[in-house]
């Protein structure tokens, strides 16, 4: 059951990164497709969190709620896993377009816990492994990269449309 807790564990960070990965693909191509695929490639990522917590849950705790507990107080690495999971959570619940609707500008801040939670769940990872550190650093530095990416380019993209307003 280890494998398959790694497993669907690897498969969440590796969708959600993805998932990270369509706002700056679509900058730089100028494509729309790539934001067309982000909510169905981040709700797979719920999926798979959400199977890495079951197996967890299942087969390490028996389904013991006092034992999770235990673990969210006694385990910093499983508080941010829970944590990113509560967070992702909501943006699962609320990432229909109705639920858009409802929010209006509200849920675009909502939707930025994808940053915090993307940044627990490697932490998580990282701190859950005890000799190899290389794959979770390479999550890590991926991760990095996207958010940086986004610094300079949201500065960028702002600059550019005020002055595409002015003429």
């Amino acid at each position: 059951m280890e494998f398959l807790e790694h497993y669907t564990g690897d498969w969440t960070l590796r969708l959600l990164l993805t998932t990270l990965t369509m706002t700056p693909l679509r900058m730089l191509t100028r494509l729309t497709e790539p934001v067309r695929v982000r909510r169905i490639l981040g709700l797979w990522a719920f999926a798979f969190l959400c199977l890495h917590f079951s197996i967890y849950l299942a087969f390490d705790l028996g389904f013991s709620v006092l034992q999770l507990g235990e673990d969210l107080v006694k385990r910093t690495y499983i508080t941010l896993g829970f944590t990113a999971w509560l967070m992702l959570l909501s943006l699962a619940i609320t990432s229909t377009t109705a639920w858009q609707r409802r929010l209006k500008h509200r849920w675009v801040a909502l939707h930025q816990l994808v940053y915090p939670a993307a940044i627990l769940g490697v932490i998580h990872y990282l701190w859950l492994v005890k000799a190899d550190t290389r794959e979770p650093l390479i999550y890590l530095a991926i991760l990095l990269v996207l958010l940086g990416f986004r610094l300079p380019w949201s500065q960028w993209a702002n600059d550019r449309q005020r002055q595409e307003s002015s003429t």
